[in-house]
């Protein structure tokens, strides 16, 4: 599947776990070896909430945020028939996430995720500095400085805002944010330009990926640091490599909501967990365990 282009493979774990997850992820993302995609994505059963979404990057880390795989996992969800319901509780590494469908036909049309609230707090991000907080300080990256605004939203977000979005060479920027020794964990990098204040194009380098056609997580992040420094409204529309997503802050507990779609590229069934096997290969027999897989 995929939200904007941000593709995962998703698999609904019925009966059984998959065993060694990273590991699992790590093979079938591999675009040579294994099917190719931007993270594993698995649905599992919940004692807390509805359903359990799980994800994990190409390299095989957990993720801990992750707006476009909780878009796919609810429309899995709805559209295979699992639940009929319009709101969704969905537990997620970061606590439970409220979705809401807006279904016609039996098929969802739009899904809005509540992202909750952002944090600006530097230990908390984390990133190193003397401030309170992050907002347009100067960071050195090679022989250029840069002004980023920090922000965690699940995961640790650098956000640089520019007027030549589009000319930038990632492949040489987002390496160098995400692993500047300023962020103890790394971080996911998003330069910004702003259109106009009810627009923002983006381009994302996400911790661990790479350059994505689109990161829901991302861009709530980038919202939360364009409100803060002033440059748009709580609601805007945010133009991003894979298409737009409709992002505001709720004006009341100030968590941020998203608003997008997601799509089924194809379907079919995986009988063996892949881990230790070719990415590809079915076994049959006693023993095998049958997942609903589905992905781009």
């Amino acid at each position: 599947m995929h939200g904007i282009g941000n593709d995962y493979v998703c698999i609904y774990t019925q009966r059984s776990e998959i065993p060694y997850p990273g590991k699992t992820a790590q093979i079938i993302s591999d675009p040579h070896f294994g099917i190719g995609s931007d993270g594993l994505v698995l649905i599992l059963p919940s004692e807390q909430a509805d359903f359990r979404i799980e994800a994990y990057d190409p390299d095989g880390t957990d993720r801990q945020m992750y707006g476009n795989a909780i878009l796919c996992g609810a429309k899995f969800i709805y559209e295979s028939g699992l639940s009929c319901k319009p709101e969704l509780k969905l537990e997620t590494a970061t606590g439970i996430k409220t979705v809401w469908l807006h279904t016609a036909g039996g098929r969802v049309s739009q899904i809005t995720v509540n992202m909750g609230k952002p944090i600006f707090e530097p230990p908390l991000i984390p990133v190193q500095t003397k401030y309170l907080e992050v907002c347009n300080e100067p960071i050195q990256i090679g022989e250029e400085t840069y002004k980023m605004t920090c922000v965690a939203l699940g995961t640790p977000h650098t956000v640089v805002f520019t007027d030549r979005v589009e000319t930038l060479s990632l492949h040489r920027l987002g390496p160098a944010f995400e692993k500047h020794p300023r962020f103890p964990d790394h971080t996911n990098a998003e330069f910004v330009q702003v259109i106009n204040r009810s627009c923002l194009r983006i381009r994302t380098w996400e911790r661990g990926i790479g350059e994505t056609a689109a990161s829901a997580n991302c861009a709530c992040a980038v919202l939360a640091a364009a409100v803060k420094t002033g440059r748009c409204e709580p609601r805007v529309t945010a133009r991003l490599n894979g298409g737009d997503l409709l992002i505001e802050v709720d004006s009341l507990t100030g968590e941020i909501n998203f608003t997008g779609n997601a799509a089924f590229v194809f379907e079919g069934w995986l009988e063996t967990p892949l881990c230790g096997t070719s990415a590809g290969t079915k076994a049959r027999g006693s023993g095998a365990r049958r997942h609903i897989i589905t992905t781009k």
